[in-house]
């Protein structure tokens, strides 16, 4: 069989790892989206790198968009596979899925009125909503921890990475010509303690490993402390301060995860008392998943449930829905906290709160999660005076906060302890995805202290033999 590297090769976002089995079946590992990439990334996301009427199947890590983003584009494009998960990446993907097409939609209207201006032909959107609604009849869903048989020849299990609900390491075991072999993709690993999801658990041996590195260059503080710093963050922006708290958050995970934080500091009595929002509607749909799906959390949540049934949700807490009451959030005086999407800062309501607020330096703009470079949330942590929103620039007055131990991404120590379950001896090769260039090279130093022999950082297009 072989194996080709198609994205997240030496970056970040983009997942898409093809198998192709002697007999020409043909596997593709998450069919993720390129994120944060300027000009570029509309290009690199029609150029797929494979037919999709080929694909027999796609076997997905996780939700995310940069994992799961263009499931729907190679639907558009004739993709009749299974896609192959669990049931709660299913249920995730059903709804952002359809938000990214939505979004699709809307910034190509938006993008087509300047090139109409610039008396430049149309564009079409890499899909629309409808094309993410239609793909859904594809998906299958299964349990962690249950063996599923595609057909006699190919099997999965997955096993939960504690990164996303319903995120999970795959083990695929393939038979050709009366030989089995295990391949092992960790997707994203979570961190070793989560607030909300079960810790990362072990997977079978493998004999090929193909892990990510996103963090492979540093280590978190623990998550406890940074739940201090929130609290901290929250009194001195909106109590000492008088000003707005904008956080920019992921609507999938990274949000749910504050909120909880923050119902807790509630439940304490110590949260200041100001109103907080949160301003996506793909995190209220998101929320209402999370609440479903309680096998996914970890013991300390349902402990708390069995005194507070709703852990995500308070009296000062408000989930904003329509664009109209989103709107009404600028005309506020009064010190606030405001949770938005994007994380990245590059789409969604996040930009018009950030438009708003950051040049006021009453104001705090918080990060919490990675921003890819170039980004407009990696320009603003970088310490850039002024950022261009919608084409206008901005004096970046508001005071700039990070925690980065709310990343839903292991550091390299956390990620050295997931795959301690493997014996490195018995790996023919590990092929490190999921990272920049200079962190990859970094964690390929670790692995190679722990024991872990023959590690690849392959290129986007790179092609090997099993």
């Amino acid at each position: 069989m072989k194996i080709k590297f198609l994205g997240a090769a030496r970056e970040v976002t983009g997942s898409k790892t093809l198998i192709t089995l002697d007999n020409g079946k043909k596997i593709l590992l998450d069919c993720g989206m390129f994120q944060g990439k300027g000009q570029e990334t509309d290009l690199m996301n029609r150029n797929l790198g494979f037919e999709p009427s080929e694909i027999d199947h796609i076997i997905l890590s996780h939700a995310h968009i940069d994992h799961s983003g263009l499931i729907p584009y190679a639907y558009r494009l004739g993709f009749r596979g299974s896609v192959i998960c669990t049931n709660a990446t299913r249920d995730l993907c059903a709804i952002m899925l359809a938000d990214s097409g939505h979004i699709q939609e809307s910034d190509t209207e938006m993008h087509n009125k300047k090139r109409e201006r610039q008396g430049l032909e149309p564009v079409k959107p890499i899909y629309v909503k409808q094309d993410a609604i239609d793909c859904m009849e594809l998906f299958i869903g299964t349990a962690h921890n249950r063996k599923f048989y595609i057909n006699e020849d190919l099997k999965v299990r997955f096993t939960t990475t504690g990164h996303l609900l319903g995120a999970g390491a795959s083990v695929i075991e393939i038979t050709e010509n009366g030989k089995v072999t295990k391949i092992g993709y960790t997707g994203d690993i979570g961190r070793s303690t989560s607030r909300i999801l079960k810790s990362p658990e072990p997977f079978a041996q493998v004999d090929y490993l193909i892990t990510e590195a996103t963090y492979g260059d540093r280590l978190h503080p623990h998550f406890k402390a940074a739940e201090e710093d929130l609290l901290r963050i929250v009194r001195e922006a909106c109590v000492v301060r008088g000003g707005k708290l904008i956080i920019p958050s992921f609507a999938i995970g990274r949000t749910q995860e504050l909120v909880y934080s923050l119902n807790n500091f509630f439940n304490e009595g110590r949260l200041p008392k100001v109103q907080i929002y949160v301003d996506s509607p793909l995190a209220v749909n998101a929320t209402d998943i999370f609440r479903v799906h309680p096998e996914c959390f970890n013991a300390d949540v349902i402990k708390v449930l069995e005194s507070d049934d709703d852990v995500f949700g308070f009296n000062s807490l408000h989930y904003i829905k329509t664009s109209q009451e989103s709107k009404k959030l600028n005309m506020i005086k009064k010190p606030c906290v405001i949770i938005s999407s994007s994380g990245m800062m590059e789409a969604g309501r996040i930009k018009h709160h950030l438009a708003n607020n950051i040049s006021n330096p009453k104001n705090t703009i918080l990060c919490v999660g990675y921003c890819a470079p170039r980004t407009l949330g990696a320009r603003i942590m970088k310490g850039d005076p002024v950022v261009s929103i919608f084409g206008t620039k901005y004096a970046v007055n508001a005071t700039i906060e990070r925690i980065e131990a709310f990343s839903g991404h292991g550091d390299y120590n956390e990620m050295l302890d997931f795959l301690k379950c493997q014996d490195p001896q018995k790996i023919k090769k590990t092929f490190l995805v999921h990272g920049d260039y200079d962190a990859q090279q970094f964690y390929k130093e670790r692995m190679t202290e722990a024991g872990f022999g023959d590690i690849e950082i392959p290129e986007s297009g790179h092609e090997f033999d099993l």
